[in-house]
């Protein structure tokens, strides 16, 4: 069974997704769920990035099973690494998906983050802080969504364009392997043909550094997003010779 491996319901401060919601489309498609809610300790603005997991725990374990596990994304900054690792012990998670939110404290959301700064300057910078992320967090399975930058960049090209940064991204592949990471083929974007073919060399470069495997992640926030771009995310992780994997009890199971 494929799995969505990552995903937020109502634990999640930007999420009001309905735990019941969220696996009758997972079901209908035939996939499975890894509800992945949202930890980003100090995050700036309104939006408090938490959740109690003891709770999240309590109310969801009764659903745990063949087609459901219980995860959480944590938001990777050097100054919060072991309130993050406390937090991730807290409760038996199946799945801990590390992934970089913020630039010095700034939300990558926010275009105050762009002020200033031309994208090779600050595409390097998010690539530095991803691989560093990586070997300070020593505790998560995956690396979630590396394109998440592009998303909301400013830039006429907002595209990770690999060939403009081979020695930075390299550095996160490399990172990600040494450190058993799994990278996630977050399948948000895929449907945009640009994204799709920026992705490619990344991707394939992972595999040729040692990367066997990747999960497949939406990052729903709402029940209609579950499994988006599925289908095009199966032919490309065939295409770059990756399996599909998701995590349970900290262990990747082939899908």
């Amino acid at each position: 069974m494929i799995f969505d491996s990552h995903s937020h319901t109502e634990f999640s401060a930007d999420s009001k997704m309905k735990a019941e919601n969220a696996l009758r489309a997972a079901r209908a498609q035939g996939l499975g769920m890894v509800f992945t809610e949202h930890l980003d300790v100090d995050f700036p603005g309104e939006l408090k990035f938490s959740f109690d997991p003891e709770k999240y725990w309590k109310t969801y374990e009764p659903l745990r099973g063949d087609d459901l596990h219980l995860g959480v994304e944590v938001g990777m900054q050097a100054a919060t690494v072991e309130k993050s690792r406390a937090f991730a012990q807290r409760v038996p998670f199946d799945l801990v998906i590390g992934s970089v939110h913020l630039l010095h404290g700034i939300d990558i959301y926010e275009k105050e983050c762009y002020e200033g700064r031309e994208k090779e300057e600050l595409y390097r910078d998010y690539f530095r802080t991803m691989a560093d992320s990586i070997a300070a967090h020593d505790f998560i399975d995956v690396l979630g969504h590396i394109d998440y930058i592009a998303r909301t960049a400013p830039y006429k090209n907002p595209e990770l364009s690999y060939g403009a940064f081979v020695e930075e991204i390299d550095n996160v592949l490399r990172t990600a392997v040494e450190h058993d990471v799994v990278l996630e083929l977050n399948t948000r974007r895929l449907k945009n043909r640009r994204a799709l073919k920026e992705l490619a060399p990344i991707y394939s470069r992972y595999h040729e550094l040692g990367g066997t495997c990747v999960t497949l992640g939406s990052d729903a926030h709402d029940a209609s997003a579950i499994g988006a771009n599925f289908a095009i995310a199966e032919d490309f992780a065939q295409a770059m010779g990756l399996r599909i994997v998701t995590f349970q009890e900290r262990k990747p199971e082939f899908c």
